[in-house]
C-alpha cells in the first residue's frame, strides 16, 4: 500500500471545526466594504509573469525570490498570483472601467509566496483587498482607514495600532531618494549584501531593513517627512486632520516604505504585537502610478490588503471562536418514518430557508441518532418514528434545556420553531 499524499508545505487545508470562523470573519468584512459602497471584482489566479515585474519591480523579494513562475505549454511565462493588486488594476485598463469614471472595488481570494512557512505565513495566503481609483484628495486615504478601523470593531479585535508615513509625490520621491543614496553611499561599508544590490536600484527598502547591524545608520538617515513637497506635505496634513477629528489614534512612523515599487503619498499599516514577528495583519496606501505603469491612462489610485490567517490567528489569540451548529436535528427511525422526515425536513426548508436544519442519514438506533444530534450542537431534535407517523405528529425534544417532551401536529412545526428557537422565519 502506497504512503497517503501529503499537502504542499505552506499550503493548508481549512478543516470543517475551522471554517466556521473563516465565514463569520469574512461574513462581517464583506458587509461592512459594501456598506461602504464598493462592489466586489474577480480576478484570476494565473497572471502573465511581466504584469508582477512591471508593477511590484523586478529588484524586490516578491519578484527575485518568492513567485511561483512557469513555462505553460504555449512557452508563455506565467506566475500565481502574489499580491492582488496588480491583478485589479489590470483587470480596470482591459475592461476600460478607469476613463472618466470613479471606481470602489473589493476582492477575496488567494495569493501565493515561496516563503519559509511560519506562523501567520504561508506560502497559499488568503487577502481581502480594497481598490479605489480616480480620487486623488486624502478623503479616500481617510476612508479606507476608517473602514479598517469599523473592521476591527465589527470582530472584536484590540490592540492593533495604525503606523502611518508619507512617501511623498513621485517628484518628491526622487528628490529625497538622491538625498538618501547620497546618504547611504559614504556609509557603504556598514550596508549588508542586500542593501549594496538595493542601493542603485531601490534605495528605500533600506530603509526597512531588519538587519540589527544596520539599525543605528537607519535611525540617522535622512527622513522623508523633511524632503517633502509642499503639495505632499498638505495632503498628509489634511489625512491626519481627518483621522483626529474621528478619533483614530495613529503613530507617525518614518521608516514605514512598504515592500512595493508603486507606493506614493500615503503609507499604512494596522499592526498586532500579539502574532510576534508577522504582526502587520492589513497594509495599504497610495499608488497614483501604477495605472499608467501598467499601460492605463494616469489615474490616482490608492487601496489596502488584509491577510484572513494572521486576522484569523489574532481572534484566536484573543480567545474568539465560532462553532458550526444546527438549529434542528430530524431523527428518523423506521423506513416509513425516513420518507416522512425527508419530506418533513424539505417542507420545513422551504417554510425556513436560513434555518439550519439536519437530517439523520445511515440509520442507526434511536439512542445514536440522539448522540449524532447532541454531536451537532441542535437546539431541537424533531423525532419521528411508526408512532409519530400513525398520529401524524413531531415529537420534539430540547437537547439544551430541561424542558418535557412533546409531541406537535406537523403542521405546526414551523411555527412552534420559531418560538422555541426565539427567531422567526426568513
Amino acid at each position: 500500500m502506497s504512503s497517503p499524499i501529503q499537502s504542499i508545505r505552506g499550503m493548508h487545508d481549512v478543516l470543517p471545526e475551522h471554517s466556521a470562523l473563516w465565514q463569520q470573519l469574512e461574513n462581517s468584512v464583506r458587509d461592512i466594504v459594501q456598506s461602504y459602497g464598493y462592489r466586489e471584482i474577480r480576478m484570476p489566479i494565473v497572471e502573465s509573469t511581466d504584469l508582477f515585474c512591471r508593477s511590484i519591480g523586478e529588484v524586490t523579494d516578491i519578484v527575485e525570490k518568492e513567485m511561483y513562475t512557469f513555462a505553460d505549454r504555449n512557452g508563455d511565462s506565467l506566475t500565481l498570483r502574489p499580491e492582488g493588486t496588480a491583478s485589479c488594476v489590470r483587470a480596470c485598463v482591459q475592461h476600460g472601467l478607469l476613463h472618466n469614471q470613479q471606481q470602489r472595488l473589493w476582492y477575496m481570494g488567494p495569493m501565493f509566496r515561496h516563503e519559509r512557512p511560519q506562523k501567520g505565513r504561508y506560502r497559499q495566503f488568503h487577502q481581502v483587498g480594497v481598490e479605489t481609483f480616480g480620487m486623488n484628495g486624502p478623503d479616500i486615504d481617510a476612508e479606507l482607514i476608517l473602514m479598517t478601523a469599523r473592521i476591527w470593531k465589527k470582530l472584536g479585535l484590540k490592540n492593533i495600532r495604525l503606523e502611518l508615513n508619507t512617501l511623498g509625490s513621485n517628484a518628491a520621491r526622487v528628490a529625497y531618494r538622491e538625498v538618501l543614496v547620497a546618504y547611504l553611499s559614504a556609509h557603504r561599508d556598514v550596508l549588508d549584501e542586500d542593501s549594496l544590490r538595493r542601493l542603485d536600484s531601490n534605495p528605500l527598502r533600506i530603509l526597512d531593513s531588519k538587519n540589527p547591524f544596520m539599525q543605528s545608520l537607519i535611525e540617522s538617515a535622512p527622513k522623508m517627512m523633511d524632503h517633502l513637497d509642499d503639495e505632499s506635505r498638505q495632503h498628509f496634513e489634511q489625512l491626519k486632520s481627518i483621522l483626529d477629528a474621528a478619533g483614530v489614534a495613529y503613530n507617525i512612523n518614518p521608516r514605514l516604505v512598504r515592500g512595493l515599487d508603486y507606493y506614493c503619498k500615503t503609507v499604512f499599516e494596522w499592526v498586532s504585537d500579539n502574532l510576534g514577528a508577522q504582526g502587520t495583519v492589513c497594509a495599504g496606501g497610495r499608488y497614483d502610478g501604477l495605472v499608467e505603469q501598467l499601460g492605463g491612462r494616469a489615474t490616482t489610485a490608492a487601496g489596502f490588503a488584509m491577510g484572513i490567517e494572521r486576522l484569523l490567528a489574532l481572534l484566536e489569540e484573543q480567545g474568539c471562536k465560532h462553532e458550526d451548529y444546527a438549529d434542528v436535528f430530524v431523527v428518523m427511525q423506521g423506513e416509513a418514518a425516513q420518507t416522512q422526515g425527508m419530506l418533513l425536513a424539505e417542507r420545513i426548508r422551504d417554510a425556513w430557508p436560513a434555518l439550519k436544519l439536519q437530517t439523520n442519514c445511515g440509520g442507526g438506533s434511536f439512542k445514536s441518532q440522539i448522540k449524532k444530534a447532541d454531536k451537532s450542537n441542535a437546539t431541537i431534535a424533531l423525532i419521528l418514528g411508526d408512532d409519530e407517523i400513525r398520529q401524524n405528529r413531531v415529537a420534539v425534544k430540547h437537547l439544551r434545556e430541561q424542558m418535557d417532551q412533546i409531541l406537535v401536529e406537523q403542521k405546526d412545526v414551523v411555527s412552534a420553531l420559531a418560538t422555541w428557537l426565539k427567531k422567526n422565519p426568513e
